[in-house]
């Protein structure tokens, strides 16, 4: 979903760390022993931090064989920076991911530096479920095996590590019954916040599939949701025995320092700036109603971050690989056209078509309205205020130039 300068910095982080575990990489070539009965298995889960690469939590499988001074993580959230096109691969979803294995003692201090919060869950297993899923972790960390097509949703470091302990067990899992359930962009919207600029840009790029209700199982993409239900899962063996999965729960990391998030100012937040910027399109338009002549610098600025906006939106409808991306409304006023028309606005001889191109998009913005209302797609608030904005100004420029062009015949006959 997800490039910025959130993303760089996360990128800069991850190489340094990546450098480290490239430098202290346990076994990376060698063979793992058999762990012995007496090994502990846990489901490590890391709290969301404040940067945007950070909001979403972590999961990781925790090895622990006193007998063989063994304590290492399974992690399935490293990637490589080798990767030809990352940054395009990134934005298409073609984001390749790989198991890292290493000590503990590495994959902590990360979490520690941001003040994060760690728990760990220690599995319910009998020796033989414990030796299935490290021969299953250890299977997965071949060369062959290690690298997956990563996926936000359907396939990320969450629901890898909860997959690979179904299958190590002997028997049925079942998760507590919720209550309460929620859609794709509920669930998103619960770790960036309400009116945020990621929570805009989010739902802005999000199609109707993200308003589905997504089931227990699907929920589970978030690393957090995944440490809840695990909490209360029962596995039924095949002898019809029903115990917990989890055995025990402890906080690894407890930071007492982890501060609020400061908010911004609401004058800042996506709602705000939308409605100034419709007040301001507003006085605009009333003063270009008695100049008879449009503001050409203000409609200028409007068309093209629209249009930027469509072509993003646009491209991950039809091209991204991205879950969730497909059938999405916004379309209908981020209209990837708007580019063009921005430049296209100054140039005299393209009024006649652009004037046939400005009623067509009345259409699609008064098209988006209705969608808004009819749909199953949950939009932005903010939006709201930009497609009055971007209907009145095409509707005052519809209207002067078509009184322009009636104007212009006249005088020719």
């Amino acid at each position: 979903m997800f490039i910025t300068i959130h993303l760089k910095l996360y990128f800069m982080k991850r190489i340094g760390i990546l450098l480290l575990f490239i430098l202290l990489f346990v076994k990376s070539n060698a063979q793992f022993n058999p762990i012995g009965d007496s090994a502990i298995i846990s489901l490590i889960t890391c709290a969301p931090g404040k940067e945007v690469y950070e909001k979403f939590g972590h999961t990781a499988i925790r090895v622990q064989d006193p007998g063989q001074a063994l304590d290492v993580v399974f992690n399935y959230g490293i990637f490589s920076f080798d990767t030809p096109n990352f940054y395009y691969k990134f934005i298409k979803g073609e984001t390749d991911y790989q198991l890292g294995v290493y000590e503990t003692a590495l994959f902590l201090p990360e979490y520690e530096a941001r003040n994060s919060m760690v728990w760990e869950q220690v599995l319910n297993l009998n020796p033989i479920e414990k030796k299935q899923l490290f021969k299953l972790l250890v299977q997965n960390y071949q060369p062959e095996n290690r690298v997956y097509r990563y996926n936000f949703i359907f396939d990320n470091c969450a629901t890898r590590p909860r997959d690979k302990i179904i299958e190590a067990l002997n028997g049925y899992v079942r998760f507590r019954e919720v209550e309460d359930s929620y859609t794709f962009r509920q669930w998103i919207g619960k770790y960036v916040g309400t009116d945020t600029w990621l929570k805009f840009g989010i739902d802005l790029v999000f199609g109707i599939e993200a308003d589905r209700t997504a089931t227990i199982n699907e929920s589970m993409f978030l690393p957090e949701v995944l440490m809840n239900e695990i909490q209360g899962a029962t596995v039924t063996s095949h002898n019809g025995l029903i115990h917990n999965l989890i055995k025990g729960e402890k906080m690894v990391l407890v930071n007492a320092n982890n501060n609020p998030e400061k908010e911004n100012l609401w004058l800042f937040k996506p709602l705000a700036i939308a409605i100034i910027l419709l007040i301001i399109g507003i006085i605009i338009s009333v003063w270009d109603i008695r100049r008879y002549r449009t503001c050409k610098y203000f409609d200028t600025g409007l068309l093209f971050l629209t249009g930027i906006g469509g072509i993003i939106v646009f491209y991950l409808m039809f091209f991204s690989i991205h879950p969730l991306v497909k059938w999405n409304y916004n379309i209908l006023w981020l209209n990837p056209l708007n580019l063009i028309v921005a430049v296209v606005l100054w140039i005299k001889k393209w009024r006649t078509p652009l004037f046939i191109y400005q009623m067509i998009n009345i259409i699609l913005l008064v098209s988006a309205l209705f969608s808004f209302a009819l749909t199953k797609q949950v939009f932005n608030d903010a939006a709201y205020p930009l497609i009055v904005l971007l209907l009145i100004r095409t509707t005052i420029w519809f209207d002067i130039t078509k009184r322009k062009i009636y104007r212009r015949q006249n005088e020719f006959k």
